[in-house]
């Protein structure tokens, strides 16, 4: 785990950082070098003093293991996805996830992700490819976006993470957002799995192009169970969104 620390500090104000994790090397570890990156850093070792430190300090991101003595940080993200932003100031039950752990079998990984985890790390890890994950993050769910994007009838509005599908409010976890709103700005263009790894994951070092069909496979429950079908598969290239033809 201990490599040099290259990564540049972010410029500006510091982002605060939560660090889950209940082995004390591990949460020193990354206490000490997050710190040197530039981020402001809290730690907690269990899931319920993660939860009580995010609403007394809301972080800007939360670095989360999933073995934890009092509960499985499976179900602190459960929790924190369901606090409304009025106990949560700032980005509310939003705010990225980014599981590091041991739990390194597939269905670890998907269950992190269908549970709304921004990145999924397996321990050991490399220090500043964490740090750039961290940075990668932050950049996507913190960059400017249209005040609105349309197709059909399905209308994405990014300020409070708003989606409506014919009058009914749609409520998706962040990454599925995040694929929405990719998908939506590059309507009526094919996009392939590698551009959506590389857009909504950030993945320019490689990522399991499965992931991309599992969460299209979510938001077409949410958004796609009636007529017009919006989300299209283009057999042996990607997805497509595109409104209704005439």
């Amino acid at each position: 785990m201990a490599t040099p620390i290259t990564a540049s500090r972010p410029a500006g104000r510091k982002h605060h950082l939560l660090v889950v994790d209940d082995e004390p090397t591990v949460r020193e570890l990354l206490r000490t070098a997050l710190r040197y990156a530039g981020f402001d850093v809290d730690a907690a070792a269990t899931g319920s003093e993660a939860l009580d430190l995010a609403v007394r300090c809301p972080p800007d991101l939360v670095l989360l293991d999933v073995m934890l003595p009092d509960m499985d940080g499976f179900e602190v993200i459960r929790r924190l996805r369901a606090q409304p932003r009025s106990a949560l100031p700032g980005q509310g039950g939003d705010v990225p996830v980014l599981f590091v752990t041991a739990r390194e079998t597939r269905q670890d990984r998907l269950n992190g992700l269908r549970l709304g985890g921004d990145d999924y790390v397996t321990k050991p890890f490399d220090l500043e490819e964490l740090i750039a994950r961290i940075n990668a993050v932050l950049r996507r769910t913190r960059g400017e976006e249209p005040a609105r994007l349309v197709v059909g009838d399905l209308e994405l509005v990014p300020e409070g993470h708003h989606v409506v599908r014919a009058g009914h409010p749609v409520r998706l976890s962040p990454t599925e957002f995040r694929l929405l709103r990719f998908l939506m700005a590059n309507a009526e263009r094919t996009t392939t799995k590698e551009q959506i790894l590389q857009s909504v994951w950030d993945y320019d070092f490689g990522g399991d192009p499965s992931i991309v069909d599992t969460y299209i496979s979510y938001l077409r429950r949410k958004v796609d169970t009636g007529e017009p079908k919006l989300i299209h598969t283009v057999r042996g290239i990607g997805y497509v969104i595109r409104g209704p033809r005439p």
